[in-house]
Parts: C-alpha cells; sequence; structure tokens
C-alpha cells in the first residue's frame, strides 16, 4: 500500500509539459465587396504537401466550410480518402456561410417566404464572391493544377445546383447531397430542362437524395430528367435507409470518390465503391 501511495505520489509530482495546439490549417479572412462585409475562408492542405514541394493538387471548395459547420467532416473524410487511395489528394477550402438563406438561395416571388426569410434570394452574389475572390486567393497562394470541385449539403446543395444549372463553368464537378430542392416551391428544379445542355457538357455531378426526397421526388426527378436527356457523367444516389440528418456523413467519402477519382483504383477487397440508382 505504500509503495502504491509513493508511486501516485511520484506521478502527482512530475513535471507535465505544456500542451501543443493541434493545427489542421488556415485561415484567411477577406473583405469582399459583393457581400460587403469581411468572410473567412478555412484552408485544409493534404498530407503531402509540405514534402512534396513540386507537387500540384486539386481543390475541394466546401459550402458552409467554417470551423463550426462541415469542415472538420469533410476536411477528415478527404484526409482518409487519400490515405486509403479511395479519392485524390485535394486541398481544401471551406468557405464559411453567416446567413445562409441569403447566400445560398436564388431570387424568388413568394411573398410567404420573404415574410419568414426577408434576406433571401442573394446565391448570384455569394457566387460573385467565390468568382473574383475566393477562386483567384487560392490559385495565388497554393500549388492547385487547376481543376477544382465544389460540395454542399441540404440549402448549400441546392447553391450547387443552383450554380451547375446557371454558371457551370464556375467548377469542374458538383457534388450536392440531399439538396433542398423543395425551397421556393421547387422553383428551380423546374428550370433544370431548359437550363441543362452544352454548358455543363465534361462537369461530372453527383446528387445523393435521404428518405424525404425519395417519399416526395418530383424536385429530383425534374433534375434528373435534364441529365438523362441532356447531360453525361452524373450519378444519383437514392437513399431511402437514410434520412436528412444522416446522409451527408455516411455518402460524402463516395461523393469525394466521384469527384476526385484516384489516379489508379483501390483493390477491390476494400469495397469502395461509388453506388449510383441511375447514371449516365
Amino acid at each position: 500500500m505504500k509503495v502504491a501511495l509513493a508511486i501516485i505520489a511520484m506521478i502527482s509530482t512530475a513535471p507535465i509539459e505544456a500542451p501543443a495546439p493541434i493545427q489542421i490549417g488556415s485561415s484567411h479572412v477577406l473583405k469582399s465587396s459583393p457581400l460587403g462585409e469581411a468572410r473567412t475562408i478555412n484552408v485544409v492542405l493534404p498530407a503531402s504537401y509540405a514534402k512534396e514541394t513540386d507537387k500540384q493538387y486539386p481543390v475541394l471548395y466546401l459550402i458552409d466550410g467554417g470551423i463550426e459547420q462541415d469542415l472538420l467532416h469533410v476536411a477528415g473524410v478527404a484526409h482518409l480518402n487519400a490515405i486509403w487511395g479511395r479519392s485524390a489528394e485535394a486541398i481544401v477550402v471551406g468557405i464559411e456561410t453567416k446567413d445562409r438563406r441569403r447566400e445560398l438561395t436564388g431570387p424568388t416571388r413568394d411573398l410567404e417566404l420573404l415574410k419568414k426569410y426577408p434576406t433571401a434570394g442573394s446565391s448570384a452574389a455569394f457566387r460573385q464572391f467565390i468568382r473574383h475572390e475566393v477562386k483567384p486567393l487560392i490559385e495565388k497562394s497554393y500549388r492547385t493544377t487547376g481543376e477544382d470541385v465544389v460540395l454542399g449539403e441540404s440549402l448549400a446543395g441546392l447553391f450547387v445546383v443552383e450554380t451547375y444549372l446557371s454558371e457551370p463553368a464556375l467548377f469542374d464537378g458538383y457534388a450536392a447531397i440531399d439538396p433542398s430542392l423543395w425551397w421556393d416551391k421547387e422553383a428551380l428544379s423546374q428550370t433544370a430542362v431548359a437550363k441543362i445542355g452544352d454548358k455543363q457538357k465534361g462537369r461530372r455531378i453527383y446528387l445523393a437524395m435521404a428518405k424525404e426526397q425519395v417519399d416526395e421526388p418530383a424536385g429530383i426527378n425534374r433534375v434528373t430528367s435534364g441529365l438523362v436527356a441532356k447531360a453525361k457523367g452524373w450519378c444519383l444516389a437514392a437513399r431511402p435507409d437514410l434520412g436528412h440528418a444522416t446522409i451527408y456523413q455516411q455518402l460524402t467519402p463516395q461523393a469525394l470518390q466521384f469527384l476526385l477519382p484516384p489516379a489508379e483504383a483501390p483493390p477491390p477487397e476494400f469495397g469502395f465503391e461509388v453506388k449510383c440508382s441511375a447514371k449516365f
């Protein structure tokens, strides 16, 4: 008993080194002209970035990419995917949002919607922010290949789909996880067939829908109809086994595998697969 107490006393009095911070990335603050305020851009570099100084990397732009939003989740998936050879290493750029209905939705004439969300409808300004301020910063500051893709969920997924339809050249690839196509009485999806055409050529898009949209699929069906008729390089993942609250965590690895496939396919025994309910 005395020996045990002596050991405990030694441990309790042993010097303890000060904890070192764990750093996963860097933050840039941009004074945005289109948005009229300062915005934070978070950057997480691939594991090999510091060692392979001649290597260039594709960029994954993440909408809702704040530290307290989706950055840690997606950066972790990107890192783990790269370790296993499931998707290519990429620079993860988290674009923080503040007023999601203002920044991630297009104009609406729905008076009830505007009464509830009076700031809604400025997604074009948010795209301008990305086009003229965020992307030039990243391309100037980091070693990029020039290839970039975008990922978003829910309202951010709606923004991803809207960008694919209205300004497809902004990114090379798109992933929308359970996009909020119900917004504005499904107005965005009603434009899909007319807007999909030559401008989307060569631009991949991954769409995933959870149980809520599987049960009421009118919006996603309109988008899919446009893709079937006019587009190539797309994947629709219908997952009635997942809800809106769980689908993002489950399907991000597949979304990144689809957008940023590795140079060599992972061994089949790993079981990595992009499961599409429909694709072309």
